[in-house]
């Protein structure tokens, strides 16, 4: 028995036990600069938005308000946008596109409540973020893999 959890042991520290079951294919130059094309424009419209609500200019608070949100939220979710926008840009890891999503779903959201047909706008944002993000990395294209 203590043999069996040394070798399980023994496994984790190497990180045997952490090895994915599927084998991805190397990314090609075409579908890596693809992906960083699709993943600019909602990288540089969430930078954008995110240095807009630090700045705080009238529309800004405005449409706070049209929203129904509270001023002092604004420097919050433009902390938020522009870390997560950061984070999305790191090659080596797919937590920007998960946390990219809620903050996209929100704002979809908040379009939606108040009648606002720029809904559609973020909505889009949110496939880029995606869509970009396949073709950066094998790992999600491993997991999606769609056939010709």
């Amino acid at each position: 028995m203590m043999t069996n959890s040394i070798t399980l042991q023994q496994k984790i520290v190497t990180g045997e036990i952490m090895q994915p079951a599927v084998e991805t294919a190397p990314i090609s130059r075409k579908q890596l600069w693809a992906g960083r094309v699709i993943s600019a424009l909602p990288v540089l419209m969430l930078l954008l938005s995110g240095v807009m609500k630090l700045l705080k200019p009238v529309p800004v608070v405005e449409g706070f308000a049209h929203y129904g949100y509270p001023e002092s939220q604004i420097v919050f979710l433009g902390i938020l946008a522009i870390a997560c926008t950061l984070v999305y840009v790191i090659p080596q890891t797919s937590l920007g596109a998960i946390l990219m999503t809620p903050y996209l779903g929100g704002a979809t959201a908040s379009n939606v409540r108040v009648g606002d047909p720029s809904y559609l706008a973020t909505v889009i944002l949110g496939i880029l973020v995606w869509g970009g993000l396949f073709f950066r990395d094998a790992r999600l294209r491993a997991l999606l893999p769609f056939r010709s």
